[in-house]
């Protein structure tokens, strides 16, 4: 992203949900989520059908995550990349702890709508961070991140902005507080030929690049794996849809 601006493509994604189907739960504020999604969304330029497809499926995929979790009794959440989501308004449970990261140009601007709509956020704890930094695991101890605690981690729509060495560094500072029966759900990029030999998402490529946020990283299935397993994290099954498109739940070993 560019130095000094919020990103482009979180504020993308944004819009992009406003015609998502959501999950519902007995718990939270779909309104509040609601509002902000509109007033990021702006005049966001037009969007793709496939890339309207693959974000409905996403956010279909880490609605479910993130409810099962917190009817399994996580006491905290963590979003890494948090971008201008607003499950931690959505889900709002009594008694869970959110804590967002995010770079400070992004997460400045997301505060700043917040309290001009007059969203009141006392669960949520606001990290500001380049993704690139290490420390990770010591800021959110820091921040009052309990690493005893069962939590959910997530890492939605982030890994393809990082390259593989920061990846890898932040799955290892997340394994380091993830307490027994912590789960990580995390999309990657996983890399996809047409029959023609056609790599399809070259103009997702083209797009991001020009808007300052180039993809970095490609992990093939095997890859992914390895990767969780060299940081300590065990995937767990999930359909073979959600594999397919990358998305992946993981377990510490």
């Amino acid at each position: 992203m560019r130095e000094g601006s919020p990103s482009v493509t979180a504020r993308r994604v944004a819009a992009y949900r406003l015609d998502s189907d959501r999950l519902a739960a007995p718990f939270g504020d779909p309104s509040a989520d609601e509002r902000l999604a509109r007033d990021v969304a702006g005049t966001a330029a037009g969007q793709s059908e496939r890339m309207a497809r693959y974000l409905q499926a996403r956010t279909r995929f880490f609605d479910r995550v993130v409810v099962n979790a917190l009817e399994r009794g996580a006491a905290q959440v963590a979003a890494i990349g948090a971008g201008y989501d607003g499950r931690a308004l959505r889900y709002a449970k009594p008694g869970v702890r959110w804590f967002e990261v995010d770079h400070p140009d992004t997460q400045r601007d997301k505060r700043a709508r917040l309290e001009h709509l007059g969203i009141r956020t006392p669960h949520i704890t606001f990290l500001a961070r380049d993704l690139r930094d290490a420390g990770l695991a010591a800021a959110l101890t820091g921040a009052g991140y309990d690493p005893a605690a069962p939590s959910l981690m997530t890492c939605e729509g982030v890994a393809v902005y990082l390259d593989e060495a920061v990846l890898e560094n932040i799955l290892r500072e997340l394994r380091a507080v993830a307490a027994a029966g912590t789960r990580l759900a995390m999309s990657a990029r996983i890399p996809v030929t047409t029959p023609a030999g056609r790599y399809p998402r070259e103009r997702f490529d083209a797009t991001v690049a020009a808007l300052g946020e180039p993809a970095l990283s490609s992990l093939s299935a095997d890859g992914l794996r390895a990767l969780l397993a060299t940081t300590g994290w065990r995937a767990i099954e999930v359909p073979e849809r959600a594999r397919r498109a990358g998305f992946v739940v993981a377990t510490p070993v």
